[in-house]
């Protein structure tokens, strides 16, 4: 089960103790140290705790866990990582939400303490297998040396030391002895046909408390005497506070006061309708600032201006510029709008502060961050700053950032005991770290039916630049290049361009699926394109031009098949395929589509055939995929931020739309069996939909598709 974070006061223990494996009187602590995985553009590699684990004297594990649960099924998956390599039942690991701390609970392939990027089991597959793997080996051993025997000659099994004859001593009984015990270098870890755990569909810790209402996230933290508080940024981008008349706010039941900052105003009440009508009640002159002439079209020409530059060249094979002379050259451009993450729990973070200490309660994907915000904006040393990191309803990379951190602290500031700060949806759309848009320039050649030259410019924001600055090298953003300059087909002459092209004032940041998700749309969108310049079936072209890749090879095959690939369908109506390589694995999908004479696009099915390397839980696997690519298929068809004046012209879900759960299609998915490490699961599908669906479009009409969302008016037939 999870515990609540803030019944855990993370113990003081040394580099040194962690990795001498400390004891403490009745516990068990094995601390471990694994070299980072070297991060994509960084030289250097660093070495650093990842997490502890503990075992009572009752025999309860308890899990220190590394990364944060968002819905993705992180605390099971990682729970039954650790189960399995120290042999005990899943029910028997006890849950606890990580401090903050980039020494102990870094992740290893940023160094930080993070959770994003699909990599929680990619990261932690190995360290906690081997640190559960040493810490029964150490058990083992305490048994050996009681009984006297050769450590070869026992085994682990449900939490217990198992010997010759029935002989049997449980974990808990072993505690001291097993302290004294020098940790082993390399405890070898299970063979894949010993797992117990690993590979089942098991039920999720986290589920039981959701269904009661027990959960508490960081909306949910209720400190006593805290008040509720709201607030309003200036609409126009970089704006700002000239004056507020807050008479009547100030009149309202229930208003206690108003928190008048240079870039913000807050509303402090006893609850949070008065907090919300309060702020409804103000009247407040804004100082727009240099950005209230900014616009989409402007941002959008820009853009396109850029892209007409060379890049920065992320990837160079063979000569593809002598490779893109001659007849058979294919060009297309693709564009992606802005995006808000609309998270299902609202941003909030609440807030405690005194002379000497601040404490504050928040779901977030970068816990160490909230806290040196917070220090940073208190003075406070980072021991006096205590953040308790909540279960999340919902990240989608927003909660990468710690802006709504930020503001909430400055606004503590000026409020007698906690306060909780929520922002509102329209605020929360307004003033969100959007998705970049992006444009991407390719052009290929073909020759006797295969692709012989390739280039592809990818234009738009860095966000590594600002998010992770030593991993932004050379001029080339790492995220924004991620799917392109690994393109899994088989060309000879190869170019791949990154050109930094920022928006005028929009805050740009992580949106689920990353990198990806603009670099699969285009290559996939462009790669149907040459499928058909070739009159070639699209499953079997890409099929030709794998070469090298087995695994994504075999599940274009499995999803061409599961999907009825190539039977008949009514008129307007089609199938779709993409196939890519990102975060880890692999996968193909179809989807089919009908589109009604109005243009209206109805997704009927889809199917997705993935390689995700050894599956931990399948269940978990299945249903990422099934959330990634409604998730992707609801930006395909409506997702969209424009601006105009300096304002996002969008404020809640009547105008920034979901996918209805009337238009939701059957998803089908299905696990290919594999010996390899995981790969990462909670962003493919967002990344695979949208390609999908507009390749479908196009089986479907012949009209294809070259930005999102997918614009009606060009599929229509007849005029609503």
């Amino acid at each position: 089960m999870a515990t609540d974070p803030k019944d855990f006061t993370a113990p003081r223990y040394s580099r040194r103790a962690l990795l001498k494996g400390g004891a403490a009187t009745g516990v068990l602590l094995l601390g471990f140290t694994l070299p980072f995985g070297r991060a994509r553009a960084a030289s250097a590699e660093v070495f650093a705790p990842n997490a502890f684990i503990r075992i009572d004297a009752k025999g309860k594990v308890t899990l220190i866990m590394p990364q944060v649960e968002m819905g993705q099924g992180i605390y099971t998956s990682v729970a039954m990582i650790l189960a399995e390599e120290l042999s005990v039942p899943l029910e028997q690991v006890e849950l606890i939400a990580a401090p903050p701390s980039d020494a102990l609970y870094g992740n290893p392939v940023f160094g930080i303490q993070v959770t994003g990027n699909s990599n929680s089991v990619r990261a932690f597959w190995k360290p906690l297998r081997q640190a559960g793997a040493t810490a029964r080996a150490m058990l083992i051993e305490a048994a050996a040396r009681q009984w006297k025997v050769p450590a070869a000659a026992l085994r682990a099994e449900a939490g217990a030391v198992l010997g010759s004859g029935g002989t049997r001593l449980p974990y808990a009984a072993l505690i001291d002895a097993a302290s004294r015990v020098p940790p082993p270098k390399d405890a070898p870890l299970k063979a894949r046909r010993d797992f117990q755990l690993i590979g089942h569909p098991l039920k999720r810790l986290d589920t039981p408390d959701k269904v009661r209402g027990r959960t508490t996230y960081g909306i949910d933290a209720m400190p006593a005497g805290v008040k509720f508080a709201t607030l309003m940024a200036c609409p126009v981008f970089g704006g700002k506070v000239r004056h507020v008349d807050d008479a009547r706010a100030k009149a309202l039941p229930g208003v206690r006061q108003v928190v008048v900052l240079e870039d913000l105003v807050a509303v402090v009440a006893d609850h949070m309708w008065a907090a919300k009508q309060g702020l409804a009640a103000l009247k407040i002159e804004w100082d727009e600032g240099a950005n209230s002439q900014v616009s989409s079209a402007q941002i959008w020409q820009q853009l396109r201006e850029a892209s007409t530059q060379e890049g920065v060249v992320a990837k160079s094979v063979g000569d593809a510029a002598t490779a893109l002379q001659g007849d058979g050259l294919v060009e297309a451009a693709y564009e992606l709008p802005f995006l808000a993450h609309a998270t299902m729990e609202p941003m909030n973070c609440t807030v405690h502060l005194t002379q000497g200490s601040c404490e504050i309660w928040v779901g977030s994907q970068v816990l160490s961050r909230a806290q040196a915000i917070a220090v940073k904006l208190t003075g406070l040393p980072p021991e006096k700053v205590i953040v308790h990191n909540h279960l999340i309803g919902g990240g989608f990379g927003r909660r990468l950032e710690v802006d709504y951190v930020d503001k909430a602290v400055r606004i503590a500031q000026h409020v007698e005991g906690p306060v909780k700060v929520i922002w509102l949806r329209e605020e929360d759309v307004r003033h969100d770290v959007y998705r970049p848009v992006y444009r991407d320039l390719l052009s290929a050649r073909l020759e006797h039916g295969r692709i012989q030259g390739w280039k592809h410019r990818i234009s738009g924001s860095a966000i590594i630049a600002r998010w992770l600055p030593p991993a932004f090298q050379k001029g080339i953003d790492i995220d924004a290049i991620d799917s392109a300059a690994d393109i899994p087909y088989d060309i000879p002459h190869l170019r791949v361009e990154y050109v930094r092209a920022e928006p005028p004032a929009v805050p740009t940041g992580f949106w689920r699926g990353v990198g990806p998700n603009n670099n699969v749309f285009a290559i996939e969108s462009f790669i149907d394109e040459l499928a058909n310049k070739a009159s070639a079936d699209p499953v079997e072209f890409r099929s030709r031009m794998l070469g090298q890749q087995p695994r994504l090879k075999a599940a274009l095959e499995l999803a061409a098949a599961k999907s009825g690939w190539g039977d008949a369908l009514p008129a307007r109506s089609g199938r779709g395929v993409a196939a890519q390589v990102a975060f880890g694995s692999f996968i193909a999908t179809v989807a089919q589509v009908e589109v009604d004479a109005y243009g209206a696009v109805h997704v009927r099915r889809i199917v997705s055939a993935v390689d995700t390397g050894i599956v931990v839980n399948p269940d978990t696997v299945i249903a990422q995929l099934q959330g990634g690519l409604l998730f992707g298929l609801t930006a395909a068809l409506y997702g969209e931020i424009t601006i105009e004046g300096g304002r996002v012209q969008q404020s809640n879900f009547h105008d920034y739309r979901m996918l209805r759960i009337d238009q939701t299609p059957a998803v089908e998915v299905y696990l290919i069996d594999s010996d390899e490490a995981p790969g990462g699961i909670g962003e493919t599908g967002t990344t695979a939909a949208p390609p999908a669906v507009a390749n479908a479009i196009y089986a479907a009409t012949g009209v294809r598709l070259r930005r999102l969302p997918i614009e009606r008016a060009l599929l229509a037939e007849r005029r609503t």
